[in-house]
């Protein structure tokens, strides 16, 4: 018999124990060959004082099995409590999130009976770096960061993954329309790396109405690849639409780890009733059968769930009078979809597992080889500033230019402001300041001395961004009228 294939087990808090045990009995006697790691996150951790909600300890053995089996956890109300899974999927470089959302119609209500869609969410970037800072009375910054590396990973991991599963079709979202340099590389990206998938489809939507046309016709859409926010979004807005948030697991996928779940909270007011439905951490727990190698085992558990659902046997999230033939808890539905391994969907559609997407490679193939001309052309400075108009600010900052540095433009909340602003224009007290250089290239010698310059006028210059090209492209954004 081959090696059992260890797994780190966290039982949660709330309803997660009782799901935990159901899931762990039905893919045991399914044949999963695994050994299982139990380790103790969540509510009582945080309460002994650790923040992150995880045993130091208890890193030892995700680091040694690298597959983590986690039920929800509650997480204490207050501050100073950090995100869980937030912590496990940026120590551990979990860059892919795939939810798969599935209608089950006739048997579980939704406007959508066709609907077969998977959501594949990057994981680590975007606005979910958490950088943020309060720069005046007024005004709060969270910074948005889209890297090349970030977005080939999971472009491709989504192309594997369609390619893997016999999937059709890829769509981006995005909104480049928009933020033309961050979503603008996601778009690029995606758009190189299709040209290596000849055989899956490929297409693009701006992330509205690419949102309106998922929630109205999901049957459109196959594998949907997105950055991380628009992916937080409509991953729970898919697995909605498609019946129940509480049917849906969910995978985050990294180089060397991964991690299964459920999506659905730890539901405290139900637990210890024998009432939860354990569904969405056991399609979890399928997913990292497929990951672990074992697709066999995660066939046999899917169809036998599909065939319990088809049966009638539901929880009662799910039960309907003259749909659902019997209201069972959460021990019974886990012995009912035992009593069917080995069974097969007969409305639903059977599934057929064959293995996980290939790891994405570490070199890619659409990397830049050679490095592009950087080359300084001027700063961005920010000012915290609410002693008049903006034409008062332009003329006094005017007394700043010099050593070939130049302002140029003042724009408030994003708005020219500044010259030829309009009086209408809303302001705060946060001000851009564009400085640019006359002669196309300055230095950072240059710079320091502008900012001393401010200093030494009694400006409050809360943030710079160094402007720069790159080959003679603007690597910043234009501002209207500049």
């Amino acid at each position: 018999m081959a090696e059992k294939t260890p797994i780190t087990v966290a039982y949660g808090d709330g309803i997660g124990p009782e799901i935990m045990s159901a899931t762990l009995h039905i893919i045991t006697e399914a044949g999963a060959n695994i050994e299982i790691e139990p380790i103790e996150v969540g509510e009582k951790v945080y309460l002994r004082g650790i923040s992150a909600g995880i045993e130091p300890s208890a890193w030892e053995s995700l680091r040694r099995t690298q597959v983590f089996l986690k039920a929800p956890i509650t997480t204490p109300q207050g501050g100073g409590y950090k995100s869980l899974n937030v912590t496990t999927r940026t120590t551990f470089g979990l860059y892919a999130n795939v939810r798969p959302c599935v209608a089950y119609y006739p048997f579980i209500d939704t406007k959508h009976p066709n609907m077969d869609v998977v959501i594949i969410r990057e994981n680590e970037e975007d606005t979910y770096t958490g950088i943020e800072y309060r720069q005046t009375h007024d005004m709060m910054e969270s910074l948005k960061l889209i890297s090349r590396p970030g977005s080939e990973r999971i472009v491709r991991y989504a192309f594997e993954y369609a390619r893997s599963n016999n999937r059709k079709k890829v769509t981006c979202f995005m909104k480049d329309n928009i933020m033309k340099l961050t979503d603008g590389l996601f778009h690029k990206v995606f758009d190189e790396i299709a040209k290596e998938y000849p055989d899956i489809q490929n297409e693009s939507w701006i992330v509205d109405i690419g949102a309106a046309k998922l929630a109205d016709t999901p049957e459109s859409f196959d594998v949907v690849v997105m950055p991380n926010l628009y992916g937080d979004i409509l991953s729970d807005v898919a697995a909605q639409i498609a019946g129940s948030v509480g049917l849906a697991g969910s995978a985050n996928i990294g180089e060397q780890c991964a991690m299964f779940e459920a999506i659905h909270g730890s539901a405290p007011r139900r637990a210890g009733q024998n009432l939860a439905n354990p569904s969405g951490l056991l399609l979890g727990a399928v997913l990292m059968l497929v990951h672990i190698n074992q697709p066999d085992v995660a066939t046999r558990v899917h169809n036998a769930w599909l065939k319990t659902i088809e049966d009638g046997i539901h929880t009662y999230d799910i039960y309907t009078e003259g749909v659902s033939k019997q209201k069972v808890g959460t021990k019974e539905f886990a012995d009912a979809v035992v009593a069917r391994l080995g069974q097969r969907p007969e409305k639903l559609k059977a599934v057929n597992y064959t293995s996980a997407p290939r790891k994405a490679p570490e070199k890619h193939a659409t990397q830049q080889t050679a490095p592009e001309k950087k080359e300084l052309v001027g700063i961005d400075v920010f000012l915290d500033w609410s002693n008049g108009s903006a034409n008062q600010l332009g003329e006094q900052l005017q007394h700043a230019n010099g050593d070939g540095l130049e302002l140029t433009i003042i724009t408030n909340r994003g708005a020219k402001v500044w010259p030829n602003g309009l009086p209408e224009t809303f302001t705060t007290d946060h001000w851009r300041c564009r400085f640019l250089s006359k002669g196309g290239s300055t230095s950072h010698k240059q710079i320091t001395a502008l900012l001393q310059r401010l200093a030494a006028s009694g400006f409050d210059f809360i943030k710079t961004e160094n402007l720069y090209t790159f080959d003679g492209q603007n690597g910043f954004s234009q501002v209207p009228g500049e």
